[in-house]
């Protein structure tokens, strides 16, 4: 569009004098949006058809867009190093004159540009390999600044320096003597055009930004948030302006959750699945265990909120082991002795087929019909019971699916829920007329998360575990060690012990990094456990081969299963004590967490051992948080500022938005702040 715009007829459009300035005519005989932040960047002055594909490729489109590039990080120009000043400790700016510029040719076809900068205090080469374009930037007698440090080397050189060509006045006024921004950059696109059109951006259109109404003790108003954004006077005002933005972003989605759950409340009528202790009694009864006062309390939540006006909406979060599901299947008999039926959904069959025994064995006595729908196993089809029974029905994804229908459905229980996202779950909530909604994780949420990802759902916990179980110890171990491990944990099958080997991998060992596959190594292990019996688990066999072996494993015909991260949920065998964890840096805490919840669900003391190569300082940094710690919550913010909320999530789905200045890991006290933003801007209105 950008290139029509010379010599063109060009409509008369009003911007107004703070645009007047900054925007090209415009061709199309459409009008620029009322808002002027929404102005495609092609309307831009110096954004012709290639830049406009270049910002685009940053993700700005529009002038708004561009107002909240984020900067990668900050130089400090004011502080500029003298030559022979520079080390290779630590990168500095240094600025100087080009003395002396040419290409050398290599050995084996290889190139080097060179050129030497100096200064009054001396001088250093500036060297790049096999990047023959840039002889065409560099001329002797340019005034460039260079950041980096210095090679190991005789010579003072930097290789592959940043660096910066001073021209005019005018740069030295927007790209030193000054804190300048180091913006991301896309093929074709200068650090030096960029900031310069930033910099004009900023002084043109700032005037546009209006901040909220709300004021936030100790931050700067949004205007100059932005200002200090892209040309912070100090790095202070930078951090500020970044804590300012994410502010804006978080109370955006506090009042997005807000409305989500107000409308919620005003559209749908509560079913009503009080019930009448029918089934709850004779239920608790062939469970066979009392109750924690965890587990009561929670219960009683849950049942205050199937006997309300409005729809449940609750998340349980509870420590693997914790009860969880006893605790569910209170919530699903409520429903069923009100009338309706019930779904219960899990991330993996495995698990769908474990809830399915457990419910089947517990609900034996009762009118209520049990369905199972995985993708191997649908039931669909079958027509229901007769009169009088209800149906719960289990399954894994396959429930989304159009052809799964369920009757008088007056509750969903999703089990795992950083399995699935939010989307997944409204689909759900879908196959009936405003359901009950239970969402579980065994993977305690930290706070930030629970916050921006759970805001619209109320929260219980169960912070007990049942009486009668044994300890759990981790112990982190090297290869080296293997003899030891090995006749420790056949001490502990000879005694009547079970075992978990979990892999990385299903099969591709990488011989060069040590990782290893169950299925390259079942045969080996086979043998170094003999006599006790070995089998395998992993997401590659057919779904009867894996109900076979979990059915072997939890019989104790199996004493040992060799598995990938398929038992990472809801396998439960209280006799298996001992887990072994091959290449445990391959892995992320939660996951290891989950992982070790496997064991330690019974009256014996259980082991867990991390067997790791510990080349990685970052990587045992990590594992010893397990060895220091069984509390699922310590874990889990562990996790949370080791990797991000992106990896700990582990959903495309999950829901979690694309913050471009929150950051999750700590910024809980302004998600918090958002949330009284949020409930007081709702009172207001």
């Amino acid at each position: 569009m950008a290139g029509k715009v010379r010599g063109a007829k060009c409509k008369k459009v009003r911007l107004g004098p703070a645009l007047s300035l900054a925007y090209k005519p415009i061709v199309s005989e459409e009008m620029p949006p009322e808002n002027p932040l929404e102005m495609p960047v092609v309307y831009l002055k110096g954004v012709n058809t290639e830049r406009c594909q270049q910002l685009a490729r940053l993700k700005c489109k529009t002038l708004g867009d561009l107002l909240l590039l984020r900067p990668r990080r900050y130089e400090d120009r004011r502080n500029i190093r003298p030559i022979r000043e520079l080390s290779s400790d630590e990168p500095a700016l240094a600025r100087g004159r080009i003395a002396v510029a040419g290409t050398k040719r290599l050995r084996g076809g290889r190139t080097l540009f060179e050129f030497v900068l100096e200064d009054d205090s001396g001088q250093v080469s500036c060297r790049w390999w096999n990047i023959t374009y840039i002889s065409h930037y560099f001329k002797v007698g340019n005034d460039v600044l260079i950041y980096g440090k210095l090679s190991k080397g005789k010579s003072p050189a930097v290789d592959h320096p940043e660096t910066e060509i001073i021209e005019n006045d005018e740069d030295a006024t927007i790209h030193v003597n000054r804190i300048v921004p180091v913006y991301p950059l896309t093929e074709g696109l200068s650090q030096r055009w960029l900031r310069r059109f930033m910099h004009g951006i900023v002084e043109e259109h700032l005037g546009l930004i209006e901040s909220p109404a709300y004021h936030a003790a100790g931050l700067p108003d949004r205007p100059e948030a932005i200002r200090s954004l892209h040309f912070p006077a100090e790095l202070d005002d930078a951090a500020a302006a970044r804590r300012r933005l994410a502010l804006d972003e978080f109370v955006v989605l506090q009042r997005q959750l807000r409305r989500r759950r107000n409308n919620l409340q005003s559209k749908a009528q509560a079913l009503p699945c009080g019930g009448d202790a029918s089934y709850t009694q004779p239920f608790l009864k062939a469970v066979g265990f009392q109750l924690t006062d965890a587990q009561r309390t929670v219960s009683m939540e849950i049942e205050a909120d199937l006997a309300g006006k409005h729809p449940m909406r609750r998340l349980l979060q509870g420590d693997v082991g914790s009860g969880k599901t006893v605790v569910s299947g209170l919530a699903i008999l409520r429903a069923l002795e009100s009338g309706y039926n019930a779904l219960l959904m899990a991330p993996t069959e495995i698990l769908a087929e474990q809830h399915h025994r457990n419910f089947t064995q517990w609900l034996r006595h009762l009118p209520v019909r049990i369905r199972l729908h995985t993708g191997s196993h649908k039931e669909s089809d079958t027509p229901l019971f007769a009169s009088g029974e209800r149906t719960l029905a289990i399954g894994t994804h396959a429930l989304f699916q159009d052809s799964f229908s369920l009757e008088d459905l007056g509750l969903v229980v999703i089990d795992e829920q950083h399995k699935f996202g939010v989307s997944q779950r409204d689909q759900l909530l879908r196959k009936g007329n405003f359901p009950h909604l239970l969402v579980m994780t065994a993977t305690p949420i930290p706070r930030t998360l629970g916050l921006t990802l759970y805001g619209d759902l109320d929260c219980s916990v169960i912070d007990e575990l049942p009486q009668g179980r044994g300890t759990i110890r981790t112990h982190i171990r090297t290869p080296d060690r293997w003899p030891k491990i090995l006749e420790f944990m056949k001490e502990q099958l000879n005694a009547g012990r079970q075992a978990y080997v979990v892999f990385p991998r299903v099969d591709n060992e990488d011989t060069a990094t040590g990782i290893k596959a169950v299925t390259k190594e079942a045969r080996k292990l086979a043998k170094e456990f003999t006599p006790h019996q070995v089998g395998v688990l992993h997401g590659r066999m057919k779904p009867e081969e894996k109900e076979q072996a979990m059915q072997a494993f939890n019989e104790n015909r199996l004493q040992v299963l060799l598995s990938t991260t398929v038992v990472e949920v809801g396998v439960d065998v209280p006799n298996a004590t001992l887990m072994l964890i091959q290449n445990a840096d391959q892995f992320g805490l939660a996951q290891l967490h989950q992982l070790r919840g496997r064991i330690g669900r019974g009256k014996h003391d259980s082991h867990c051992i991390l067997l790791t190569t510990g080349t990685s300082d970052e990587a045992n940094d990590r594992l010893k948080v397990l060895e220091e710690t069984t509390d699922g919550f310590q874990v889990a913010e562990a996790d949370l500022k080791l990797r991000g909320p992106g990896e700990l999530t582990g959903h495309d789905q999950s829901g979690l938005p694309a913050f471009k200045f929150g950051d999750l890991r700590h910024d809980l006290d302004l998600i918090e702040l958002a949330r009284h933003i949020a409930l007081e801007i709702e009172a207001g209105n």
